[in-house]
């Protein structure tokens, strides 16, 4: 029980110091010194309805069709020290259907249940991000 609430604690942590790296209103990351900014993102992307998953690439700026969302990739970062050991990528994600995004934020490899798309039929998260 420590455990967990430990953990918890640690990402909550985390998930704070890269939400203080939001994008300002020109796209730049306004807090960068500890991350390195990438040109690219893979996801995965799920439809709980037929069960199909797809792999997902897209860039800055680019934005993709999976079912009925489409998925905006705004930023995507990675540690500075580690590149391989985390992905962080700015995401929105909207339902064509709907007039309001279901999900404008931050997207955490290491945890993707931290920061998720609350969507009744797709499920999406953040794999990696690369310069490729």
């Amino acid at each position: 029980m420590i455990r967990a609430a430990f953990l918890l604690a640690f990402e909550l942590a985390a998930a704070q110091a890269v939400a203080a790296q939001a994008p300002s209103e020109t796209g730049q990351i306004v807090n960068s010194q500890d991350t390195v900014a990438m040109r690219q993102v893979t996801l995965r992307a799920l439809d709980t309805l037929n069960g199909l998953t797809e792999t997902l690439t897209l860039g800055v700026g680019e934005t993709i069709r999976f079912g009925h969302l489409d998925i905006t990739l705004e930023a995507c970062r990675v540690p500075r020290d580690d590149p391989e050991s985390d992905a962080y990528a700015f995401l929105r994600i909207q339902d064509i259907r709907d007039a309001a995004p279901r999900f404008s934020g931050w997207m955490f490899a290491s945890s993707p249940a931290l920061s998720a798309l609350d969507h009744p039929r797709y499920d999406v998260w953040a794999l990696s991000c690369s310069n490729s």
